[in-house]
């Protein structure tokens, strides 16, 4: 299968139109996305999400059908988003993601293909929708590839990659992973990106995977707005300076809502049926993480989520 970006442009036109409000995963990949659509599509930011809680402006809601959620995947049937989850169970896509661009999807694979799942980051998929690439050098090539760990699934996962790389048609993918996966490259991660990420407060918590050459574990960021303002701030003038892209302003955050996360077996969705499932929990998002699990998020103080 062949992915063209002018057919995905031409279905989600608005991934490509300029000064449109949006809301950001509260991570590493979430934030990288934010400068790149400051800098190339003039975007707003007004909020994050972290699959828990969100935080948004003051006027969010003047303009709540028109966001756009970046690195995420919503359930509200308005609701405009582009994130790389599976979430497709027995080949059923929830209507609700109908609105939303997630390369899974378009590949239509489902909780049993895991082994295909789209590897990139969100951030990649912009670059390469975009037809943009980055300074060949290792520190600017690290930064994207840093977002969610793509330079270790390079190593692990690299046949998938690899496919995905092909179905990504029309891009120079040796450019942004020439070289990536040899000890060279990893030596350089361990004894200064990562050091050096870890005392900018680029991250702070431990991913899952292992390196090959110096078992490595990789490392994530996970944001909280209420007080991770200036790691935010950090990370937008550190891709300023090295990828030349426009710092972004942080947004006026007004409101914390608070949802709960739960964990369920496929199992269990499989017997009620998943659409079914998702009016009955109102779930406001979810994610199929594993070929077992269903992690989900609803809102239940509120009457009706919170962007409806």
């Amino acid at each position: 299968m062949q992915i063209k970006r002018e057919d995905i442009i031409k279905k989600f036109p608005w991934l490509i139109e300029n000064n449109k409000k949006y809301i950001i995963s509260s991570s590493y990949d979430g934030v990288i996305c934010a400068s790149f659509l400051n800098h190339f599509l003039n975007w707003e930011l007004v909020g994050y999400y972290d699959f828990e809680s969100l935080w948004i402006s003051g006027d969010s809601f003047n303009f709540k059908e028109e966001i756009i959620w970046v690195d995420l995947n919503i359930l509200p049937i308005k609701g405009r988003a582009i994130g790389g989850h599976i979430v497709s169970y027995n080949n059923q896509i929830p209507k609700g993601f109908s609105s939303s661009c997630n390369p899974n999807c378009i590949a239509n694979l489902s909780s049993s293909d895991f082994k295909f799942k789209y590897p990139f980051s969100t951030i990649i998929f912009l670059l390469w929708l975009h037809n943009i690439y980055v300074n060949a050098n290792n520190e600017s090539k690290f930064s994207i590839l840093h977002a969610d760990d793509v330079w270790l699934k390079f190593q692990k996962y690299n046949q998938n990659c690899s496919l995905w790389s092909k179905t990504l048609t029309n891009y120079n993918w040796e450019s942004l992973f020439d070289g990536t996966t040899t000890k060279t490259f990893e030596k350089n991660i361990v004894e200064n990106f990562y050091p050096f990420y870890d005392k900018s407060g680029f991250t702070n918590t431990d991913g899952k995977i292992y390196s090959k050459f110096y078992n490595t574990k990789s490392k994530q960021l996970c944001i909280n707005p209420d007080w991770d303002e200036d790691s935010i701030l950090n990370l937008s003038n550190y891709f300023a300076e090295i990828l030349g892209w426009t710092p972004f302003k942080l947004p006026d955050i007004a409101k914390r809502i608070d949802g709960t996360k739960h964990k369920v077996n496929l199992s269990h969705v499989k017997e009620i049926g998943l659409d079914n499932f998702i009016k009955k929990n109102k779930i406001f998002s979810y994610a199929i993480t594993s070929s077992k699990i269903l992690s989900y998020t609803v809102f239940k103080k509120m009457k009706k989520n919170p962007i409806q």
